[in-house]
């Protein structure tokens, strides 16, 4: 695919906008956390079942409340505020993760896990899509929006390397709880911050005398082909998870676990500062199925690695491949859904991935349990497989539409609005 890396305004630019570093940074904080929770579960429960099954079961949960709940909390950040759907979120969550931790080191049944589990995916607070829909506001318009897409797809990245890193040290050197522990506390403290910031957050008042019309993202069917996609790349996220962290057990050396995710997470993050500093000449929707396709071939090579080099080496090239299509992904939605529908459209992507892990995580821990030697890499292959298929049998429909409709007050002609 045809690119230049001189007319796209660059990271420097971007980082210049005036006002962005004010949720930047507590933005940053507030969604670290988000890269631990699976890895921190996953560890938690496994340590006081033995089983992986049973730790598998409960991330799934976790990830299937998040991925219900999630577009729902977007549709109300759009409504209401960002704050007004954060500070009571992350509260829930914390309180939730703690109860979730307290039930699991008492040997509490799997049943009881299961239920703590529900409240804490769905309190996990959407950081990344609401810092989207803040950058939609400072750069409406502005050629920016391309590379702040890019850019908010390495931080997504670069938790994925810090995070799953910091939960396994925790909970194989401190404690098994310490790193659910954790996350729950830089939730509460993080997710603050963020809220605290509301001069940044996206207005939900009336602009002039026109209004934008209120739609569900999920009515329109570019949205639907990229859930299916996102949900192939949440199957390579819990499969990795659950099977580096079984493949590291079964040659004695479970600290290897994070430092075979944080390589995966590592090429993940490199690729989306390449694909970011790019401005590619193919369109969004010929990219995403040059790189699905490319994701899809290099996930299907998992399941016969049995060494360290071996693994880490295809875990960097399936990383690697995963940052562009999410980017993609991504940019798409600026042009297929309407402004005052974004912060779910986001949302609904991210859950896409929350689901997709879940359902990995449980297939993954089931596999490894009973069959073991890998076998649960068979999961990214199958997730990304199904994905690819379903994208080019309905790529026709990630074609742009028109964004928004506007009413006038009292008037039955439509006025153009900008959206961003």
């Amino acid at each position: 695919m045809a690119s230049t890396v001189t007319s796209r305004p660059g990271y420097g630019q971007l980082l210049r906008t005036r006002g962005a570093w004010t949720f930047l940074l507590p933005g940053f904080a507030a969604r670290q956390p988000f890269a631990m929770l699976t890895v921190s579960i996953v560890l938690l429960v496994q340590h006081t079942t033995g089983s992986y099954g049973a730790a598998g079961a409960a991330a799934a949960v976790t990830g299937v409340s998040m991925a219900v709940f999630a577009p729902f909390g977007g549709r109300l950040a759009d409504r209401y505020g960002q704050r007004v759907v954060l500070i009571p979120g992350v509260v829930i969550h914390a309180m939730s993760g703690l109860t979730l931790t307290a039930l699991a080191l008492s040997q509490a049944p799997l049943w009881a896990l299961l239920v703590a589990a529900v409240p804490t995916g769905a309190s996990t607070p959407q950081i990344g899509p609401m810092v989207r829909a803040r950058w939609g506001v400072k750069l409406q318009g502005s050629p920016l929006m391309s590379t702040a897409a890019a850019f908010e797809s390495v931080t997504d990245e670069l938790t994925f390397v810090v995070g799953p890193l910091l939960a396994t040290a925790l909970c194989t050197t401190v404690d098994p709880a310490a790193g659910l522990v954790t996350e729950a506390s830089l939730t509460l403290l993080g997710g603050l911050l963020f809220a605290a910031q509301k001069s940044t957050q996206p207005s939900v008042g009336l602009d002039g005398h026109a209004r934008v019309e209120r739609t569900s993202a999920l009515r329109i069917p570019g949205v639907r082909v990229l859930i299916v996609a996102f949900l192939g790349i949440g199957a390579v996220f819990g499969g990795m998870q659950v099977s580096l962290a079984a493949f590291s057990e079964s040659i004695g050396e479970p600290g290897l676990n994070g430092v075979l995710y944080g390589t995966f997470a590592a090429g993940n993050m490199l690729s989306g500062l390449v694909c970011g500093a790019i401005a590619w000449k193919a369109a969004p929707k010929q990219r995403l199925i040059v790189g699905y396709t490319a994701l899809a071939l290099t996930a299907s090579g998992l399941w016969a690695a049995h060494s360290v080099l071996v693994l880490a080496g295809l875990g960097l090239l399936v990383g690697m491949c995963i940052a562009p299509t999410l980017i993609t992904g991504y940019t798409l939605v600026d042009s297929l859904v309407p402004a005052g529908a974004r912060t779910e459209a986001f949302t609904w992507l991210t859950g896409a991935v929350a689901l997709g892990q879940a359902a990995a995580v449980t297939i993954a821990g089931q596999l490894e349990d009973r069959f073991g030697d890998g076998t649960g890499f068979l999961v990214p292959m199958g997730g990304t497989l199904l994905a690819l298929a379903t994208v080019l049998a309905l790529r026709s429909r990630l074609a742009a539409r028109p964004h928004s409709r506007t009413v006038a007050r009292g008037v039955g002609h439509r006025v153009p609005v900008a959206v961003d």
